[in-house]
């Protein structure tokens, strides 16, 4: 695991090696520094900011002393992730005459993160990018490793670049605008890292008390701290998801639960959050695994216990087990026709299963529309 250097009472640095490498920060108040990382060079900046989150911008513009800042508020959540919307911010870019060495910087949550980030990655091939991210399931997802994507009619995320910031400033004083459930959403991704990683992380999730946690518990500071070191290590490996080491699946493993999450999301309409959805797909997989006989029913249940005891989904009833097979089938991981899964051999022992039968998806998916009643045994 990456270690953390501290550089202040309130703030910890954790380090992103590689071939572009970059700082991200974690603690409170981290306004100040922004100026460093946009670097000297950019006389402009844009602020790709949620519309909801206008309010906090100009302390952000504040700091930029006096370099022209163009703001552009984009619509909350998945909304804003088009190239609709992507094409608006470039055609006023290229109006303000907005250079290679001029600077992006996106404020908000895992949504306004992707479209900044491609927004930054396609301008002129690639201009300086800082990520400001607002919600727990940005900072400790969207915001590190350089993937940034919009969506289209065919699915989530498929239209994308990898592009990775000039740094990442997690103040977590943004979490207090956060509604509980917005919070819990982005403990999907926290937990995620901890069956994929870091059973340290399982082991914090199951003693806290959920309904003390908040941003000022320092357990909710571990938890972003050690969910971010996850994704570093994953990223400084296979930067590119083109795989892993010692059958390792790579960067691959982040998408553990996302294949059926971001079905159910698309197939709903985005009306269901993020975490959510990823809640639902980690419980799937971990049926999937079973029903395959790579894990135990014991485990599946820890999914069920850890994520549940947030108030996070893991049974549903809703679309057509169909309808949501026909959009894994285009899923990035998908190979030719053959669907890729992440699933556990156990905590921490992840791998890729890859060409799964029909008849174990489709009783992966009966179980989760069973909830808790799901059988033991395949």
């Amino acid at each position: 695991m990456t270690d953390p250097t501290p550089v202040s009472t309130t703030a910890t640095t954790l380090h992103v090696g590689g071939a572009s490498p970059y700082d991200v920060v974690v603690g409170t108040d981290l306004a100040g520094h922004l100026p460093a990382l946009v670097g000297d060079a950019a006389e402009r900046v844009a602020l790709v900011v949620d519309t909801r989150l206008q309010p906090y911008a100009d302390a952000l513009v504040e700091t930029l002393g006096e370099r022209e800042v163009l703001v552009f508020a984009v619509p909350e959540g998945e909304e804003c992730k088009s190239v609709e919307v992507a094409a608006e911010i470039w055609n006023a870019l290229g109006e303000e005459g907005f250079t290679r060495s001029d600077a992006v910087v996106t404020l908000g949550g895992g949504a306004t993160t992707d479209l900044g980030g491609f927004v930054a990655a396609t301008w002129l091939r690639g201009v300086r990018v800082v990520h400001v991210p607002t919600t727990l399931l940005a900072m400790v997802d969207a915001a590190v490793g350089g993937k940034t994507a919009v969506n289209t009619d065919a699915g989530k995320n498929l239209v994308g670049a990898f592009h990775e910031p000039a740094g990442v400033l997690c103040d977590l004083s943004y979490l207090r605008t956060l509604a509980g459930e917005e919070l819990v959403s982005g403990l999907a991704e926290v937990i995620k890292c901890g069956f994929i990683a870091d059973p340290e992380i399982l082991r914090l999730a199951e003693s806290v008390e959920p309904g003390t946690l908040d941003v000022d518990d320092p357990v909710l500071r571990e938890l972003v701290e050690r969910a971010i070191r996850v994704k570093i290590d994953v990223v400084v490996d296979d930067l590119r998801e083109t795989g892993g080491r010692d059958g390792h699946p790579g960067r691959e493993v982040l998408n553990y639960g996302h294949t059926l999450g971001h079905a159910i999301e698309a197939v709903s309409g985005y009306s269901i959050r993020h975490g959510e959805a990823v809640s639902l797909g980690c419980v799937y997989v971990a049926e999937l695994a079973r029903l395959e006989g790579r894990i135990g029913p014991e485990l599946v249940q820890r999914h069920r216990d850890v994520l549940g005891r947030f108030g996070l989904p893991t049974g549903m009833t809703g679309p057509s087990f169909e309808d949501v097979l026909a959009v894994m089938r285009v899923d990035k991981k998908t190979r030719g026709s053959q669907l890729r899964f992440v699933v556990l051999d156990d905590v921490a022992r992840p791998a890729v299963l890859a060409g799964p039968s029909e008849d174990n998806l489709r009783a992966a998916y009966a179980a989760l529309e069973l909830g808790d009643e799901a059988p033991d045994q395949p």
